[in-house]
């Protein structure tokens, strides 16, 4: 009988020491190489970021500063003042700016996608004589400036509606469609195919209940755009509510009211940087928390013409 010898299993050798401590700054210099890597790919967007938010940052650390600490040079409050906010709240036809505004930019928003929701599907689905002409006309009251129509709108809001002092000249003409918004939301709905139309009037649907049932839900990134767009700029806007409700301090708006507020407190830098911001919050939590549908619909609008 034959007998057979293993074979001694190998032990393992130890790495040198050199090797680890050789190791160690590799890897180092290898982690600095990819964070200065990172940085200089960056930096340009850090730099832009920088200048978008300082100011803020800037306006918030006044607003909770006291009232002698305010634009005195110093950039961190001694202490902070939160009753700044309260002092702006409490001031006389504040809260009503809020109702105004947030009437104005609700019911323009509104107004504004229920109208243009069937006039950009009939311009980018439909077939009729006269499309292209129509579609013209539209981008061609985007390029008429509207301090050329104020004072004939004025007067026939005026003297024909007696609605001057009031916000509902500006928010009754949004229930007639918005060019910007028809023209953005047609091009939108150019990227949707048609085989979906044709599939669901194969099924029975009508119009209507092709546009309800199949194109708003398939829509919704470029209704969303329209809708931050047009809440953005009612929000914002100056220029309407100073023509219309300039005489009425009881339909001011926040933009408009802002001017009369940093007009009586021109000295209280504290309170005025308060009530911008306050002024500012809304439209900054409605962007961080729609930014997504925002972007989307903003970037898909292009992909047809």
């Amino acid at each position: 009988m034959t007998s057979t010898t293993l074979s001694p299993t190998p032990t393992p050798t130890a790495a040198p020491a050199g090797a680890s401590r050789r190791r160690g700054p590799a890897a180092a210099r290898a982690r600095r190489k990819r964070v200065l890597h990172w940085i200089a790919v960056h930096s340009v967007a850090i730099a832009v970021a920088l200048l978008f938010i300082l100011p803020f940052v800037f306006v918030f650390l006044t607003s909770v500063m006291s009232d002698s600490q305010a634009m005195s040079g110093d950039l961190w409050p001694d202490s902070w003042h939160w009753d700044n906010y309260k002092t702006v709240f409490q001031t006389d036809g504040f809260l009503d700016w809020w109702k105004n505004s947030l009437l104005y930019a609700g019911l323009g928003t509104l107004f504004t996608v229920c109208s243009a929701i069937p006039v950009a599907y009939a311009l980018a689905k439909f077939r009729f004589r006269g499309r292209r002409t129509a579609m013209m006309l539209v981008i061609s009251t985007m390029m008429l400036p509207p301090q050329v129509i104020v004072i004939p709108m004025y007067l026939v809001w005026a003297q024909q509606f007696h609605l001057s002092g009031t916000l509902w000249p500006l928010i009754i003409p949004m229930a007639f469609g918005d060019a910007y918004s028809i023209f953005l939301l047609r091009q939108f709905l150019l990227t949707i195919p048609k085989e979906y139309i044709e599939s669901a009037k194969v099924d029975g649907c009508g119009e209507l209940r092709t546009l309800l049932k199949i194109i708003v839900p398939m829509a919704k990134p470029g209704i969303a755009a329209i809708a931050l767009f047009q809440f953005f700029y009612c929000w914002n806007d100056y220029f309407g509510p100073q023509i219309y409700a300039a005489q009425n301090p009881a339909s001011w708006t926040l933009s408009y009211g802002l001017e009369s507020f940093k007009s009586a407190h021109s000295v209280n830098w504290n309170l005025t940087m308060a009530a911008t911001l306050l002024v500012m919050a809304p439209v900054c939590i409605v962007f961080f928390f729609a930014q997504k549908a925002f972007v989307e619909g903003v970037t898909l609008t292009g992909v047809k013409g």
